[in-house]
């Protein structure tokens, strides 16, 4: 009976996984031959728990027998299955007890193709014997994992029926392959576990317990089922009114845990003005960045596997474009965008060219003569500003040797500002000022007293050229 529970319940895993695949490959409707999704190379690391207690009965058969046939099905119908690379992992199977091994765990099967084989003989030849190094286990087993290739993901599954029987700390261990990237959220199925020490479990990973014999397949079922299979999700950017109507802007996602990045979209709406799906990794949890000017961070997003999930993000924009009354003026000039009141620089924008901002109070930067500061510029959502800088005059200086000068602009009689140092190494100089009124301070380099200081006050007219003898 035990027999045609596993088999069906196998036979039921493989039709799951098959549709997924079918279901994730199907192509957007009104697309062109969309690139279809590229399931990660899943590699999954069974440690299985061969210490002496598997030998006690659990209803009809020993707990290492029922254990064992289920495993072994499931390697069955992961076999075929693409993109999956399975290893095995032992322990309590080495050393009898007492006395206690702590020690006692091994790579038994390495990951490899075409190792189902390797892993039904060493399951099937078992002996159970000695102790329950949980934390020492896992440990060991983020280290069979090979290097991390593109689009890959390393996933452990611990079947065990008992708690840590040495000092190690299971739960802190597996918080560290994830913090480092290792290993995904592990999975944990217990074997008839008392149910008081369901936390001691938790802390670990997702925990399943079977408490009778025909659940263990079930379970086993769901946990490849989740291991293998992705889900769907919207990205809704929400404009003032809450409504998803901004787009064409990166969201990144993050392992929540470990920092590293597993997706970069483009967000879109589809052809009915939607948000469009996207097919991701359910396992891990993620944090996502909409890189909006300024960026906005959603933290601690949970899929549910089968399950759509809306992931929404308050990203309100408008635009900003800076030019000039003549278009031919400052093309190509970049000026800096800020926060109002802070002096970190948000992007470098080029002239005429519009970009979106969060809506907000912004502080720009002009890098014009003289450099123009523009303080609280407000950005509003779904609407153009624009500044519209002055046309500039030009003012060339003559000078009868290379020397030393600056020029100043004249706020008041009692009140000047530095705007340029003269080029010290030619004779003749065109510079193109904001309209104006200012002071050139020059003395060649060949004069060797101060008395030879040149002082001209000159006003600089929009679009008009001037001539200033500095002799």
């Amino acid at each position: 009976m035990m027999n045609k529970k596993i088999r069906y319940g196998c036979s039921r895993l493989m039709l799951l996984m098959a549709f997924m695949v079918c279901f994730v490959s199907l192509p957007a409707t009104g697309q062109q031959n969309p690139p279809k999704y590229q399931p990660p190379e899943t590699r999954i690391l069974f440690i299985f728990d061969a210490s002496q207690s598997m030998l006690g009965m659990w209803q009809k058969k020993t707990k290492i027998a029922i254990a064992r046939e289920v495993l072994i099905h499931i390697i069955d119908s992961l076999e075929t299955v693409p993109n999956v690379k399975m290893a095995l992992r032992m322990y309590g199977h080495q050393s009898p007890v007492p006395p206690q091994n702590c020690k006692d765990t091994k790579l038994e099967v390495p990951f490899a193709s075409g190792n189902a084989s390797l892993i039904r003989q060493k399951l099937r030849f078992v002996v159970p014997k000695g102790t329950t190094p949980i934390a020492y286990s896992l440990e060991m087993g983020g280290k069979d994992f090979p290097p991390d290739v593109e689009n890959c993901r390393n996933v452990i599954i611990l079947i065990t029926d008992g708690v840590e029987a040495c000092d190690g700390d299971a739960c802190a261990v597996s918080q560290d392959l994830q913090r480092k990237g290792i290993v995904l959220k592990p999975f944990v199925i217990g074997i008839g576990i008392d149910e008081n020490f369901e936390h001691t479990f938790n802390c670990i990973g997702n925990y399943y317990n079977a408490t009778h014999e025909e659940k263990l397949g079930e379970i086993m079922e769901v946990v490849i089922s989740q291991a293998l299979n992705a889900t769907t999700a919207q990205i809704n950017l929400l404009d003032q009114g809450g409504n998803p109507t901004e787009t064409n802007v990166n969201c990144t996602f993050y392992d929540n845990v470990s920092g590293k990045i597993y997706y970069n979209y483009i967000h879109t709406l589809n052809h009915r003005g939607l948000p469009d799906t996207l097919t991701l990794d359910h396992l891990p949890v993620y944090r996502m960045r909409v890189n909006t000017l300024p960026p906005v961070d959603v933290g601690n997003i949970k899929l549910l596997p089968g399950k759509h999930t809306i992931i929404a993000a308050d990203v309100p924009q408008g635009t900003l474009v800076v030019k000039a009354a003549d278009p031919l003026q400052y093309r190509g000039i970049e000026f800096i965008v800020r926060k109002s009141g802070t002096m970190a620089t948000l992007n470098m924008q080029k002239m005429y060219n519009e970009e979106k901002y969060l809506t907000g109070k912004y502080d720009l930067e002009v890098p014009v003569l003289p450099r123009i500061y523009l303080n609280n510029v407000d950005i509003k959502q779904s609407h153009t500003t624009t500044i519209e800088i002055p046309r500039p005059g030009l003012v060339t200086l003559i000078r009868s040797a290379v020397g030393y000068g600056s020029i100043y602009l004249r706020k008041s009689s009692s009140d000047e500002e530095w705007v340029y140092n003269l080029d010290n190494t030619v004779k003749n100089e065109t510079l193109q000022l904001q309209p104006g009124k200012y002071r050139v301070v020059f003395r060649a380099m060949n004069a060797k007293m101060t008395l030879y200081t040149v002082n001209k006050v000159f006003e600089v007219r929009s679009g008009a050229s001037e001539v200033i003898q500095l002799y």
